[in-house]
């Protein structure tokens, strides 16, 4: 069932914006201004041929504040999140969404939210739970490897999880230094010491590993298969609880191969485990 709260028309044109979160909201603004809803919001790196005309959205700062401070005091500050979390996901008309939703927000108040009878809202709150799932997937199948006296890992998320998967490391690596590489996205997170950064990175090839950290993951690939019960193996069980898109950077299922050295003794196994 799909809400008209005071929604404008939808008319025949696309937006074109740079493809950032404040560029999107320049577009709701721009909306708003013009009493209009785009067929189509494209970003500059994944515009689509079209017969309608298109309408280059030119970004500013100062007015993508204005957006989202008045949904979060005129609204609510949940709907500013759920527009901010939206921007995130791999919806692959979030854009569209998130416009519409802060065209119904701006004009029910704080319950848009919670109208899950709503098309828009429905398809928008889908998309961000399907965020948060992953961002908590990829917290528990991260895996860490040691390089130069800091940490790397890859991920090869759908959503664009690094602002959420951060913080989790950060609060609990508070001292240590790394550095986290989305493949899919082509994108980068580096923290040290109570700062981190983003940055674009079209590709991070790790050294190869010392013998240190080859023994290391020796040893938990070593301990991933001491604690399976062979006659209770089960793949498709497995495969449920940790999907296959997610091996390839799970050092117990890399097939990478290891230098030589010697796995280091059973009394450091919860160091190893800790990691």
């Amino acid at each position: 069932m799909a809400c008209t709260h005071r929604i404008p028309p939808e008319r025949d044109l696309v937006y074109l914006y740079d493809g950032s979160f404040e560029g999107l909201c320049c577009c709701i603004y721009q909306s708003f201004r013009a009493r209009e809803v785009p067929a189509a919001i494209f970003s500059e790196n994944a515009c689509q041929a079209t017969l309608y005309p298109i309408h280059r959205i030119e970004t500013n700062p100062a007015i993508a504040r204005r957006v989202l401070r008045g949904l979060a005091q005129k609204v609510s500050p949940m709907a500013a999140d759920l527009v901010r979390l939206g921007f995130l996901t791999c919806h692959t008309e979030k854009e569209r969404l998130i416009l519409r939703f802060s065209h119904l927000a701006f004009a029910v108040g704080a319950g848009a939210v919670d109208m899950i009878q709503d098309d828009t809202v429905c398809a928008l709150r889908k998309a961000v739970q399907f965020l948060h799932n992953e961002a908590h997937l990829c917290k528990e199948f991260l895996r860490f490897s040691e390089c130069e006296g800091g940490l790397s890992a890859r991920i090869s998320p759908k959503n664009f999880v690094l602002p959420l998967v951060v913080p989790h490391f950060a609060d609990r690596l508070p001292e240590e230094h790394f550095l986290i590489f989305d493949s899919t996205h082509a994108a980068a997170a580096y923290y040290e010491p109570y700062r981190a950064c983003f940055f674009p990175a079209e590709r991070f090839d790790l050294p190869p590993a010392d013998e240190c950290e080859a023994n290391w993951r020796r040893l938990w690939k070593q301990y991933h298969k001491i604690i399976a019960i062979e006659g209770r193996e089960n793949p498709l069980c497995q495969m449920t609880h940790c999907p296959k898109r997610y091996w390839g950077n799970m050092t117990e299922f890399s097939s990478r191969p290891e230098i030589a050295g010697t796995v280091p003794a059973v009394k450091q196994l919860p160091t190893a485990i800790g990691r």
